[in-house]
């Protein structure tokens, strides 16, 4: 019996090259190859994907957006995320979403085709050396709200911007930055909004 997967990665040499390692092992077959998570979906519906590589940096849609969409759309088809960016912060977000794994690009073949037999499974997996850091560094400690407005602070928005753009006012803006700032140990918005990003809480 061979597994169907789906690929889900903006690069397409990403893609190509998980194809080919994947293809070699007799159990799973490659049956879509998408590089936009809005597409993820309505491919793996179509193609009748039973687990879903993910990375989480994409166009459209991120890999933890998509994990969610699939546990609630298509809840036999399983999600792997496979990324560069092994953080905490994003492990802890997958695994809420519904993500069955978590490993990371440089992984071996061997163990990321072992990975998609165990998510298959109803197995969870997790980069080891990830699973451990994420409870040395425990929960993120943001709100949605300062969430919210550490992404515009991001892309270095004025508080007056941050305020139409989220209908808050100044005044609630400047209280959510303060607190996020207190809550990363930041001097600034953009450092807290830096900090925040690195540990995959945005």
């Amino acid at each position: 019996m061979t597994i169907r997967v789906l690929l889900a990665d903006d690069q397409a040499l990403i893609r190509g090259a998980l194809a080919a390692l994947l293809g070699l092992e007799g159990d799973l077959e490659v049956v879509a190859q998408v590089g936009r998570g809005d597409e993820v979906v309505a491919a793996a519906r179509e193609h009748r994907a039973e687990v879903c590589l993910l990375d989480i940096e994409m166009p459209g849609m991120d890999g933890i957006a998509v994990a969610a969409a699939l546990a609630a759309e298509l809840p036999d088809c399983r999600s792997l995320i496979v990324t560069t960016f092994g953080r905490p912060g994003y492990l802890r977000r997958a695994l809420e979403a519904g993500a069955g794994g978590f490993v990371v690009k440089d992984t071996p073949a061997p163990e990321l085709a072992d990975a998609v037999r165990r998510v298959h499974a109803g197995l969870r997996v997790v980069d080891p050396a990830l699973a451990a850091e994420s409870l040395v560094g425990g929960q993120n400690p943001l709100t949605d709200r300062e969430r919210d407005v550490l992404r515009e602070a991001l892309e270095g928005s004025t508080v007056a911007t941050i305020a139409t753009r989220l209908h808050l006012s100044p005044g609630t803006v400047r209280n959510y930055l303060s607190s996020a700032i207190g809550k990363t140990g930041a001097d600034t918005r953009v450092q807290a909004a830096r900090a925040a990003q690195q540990n995959g809480w945005l």
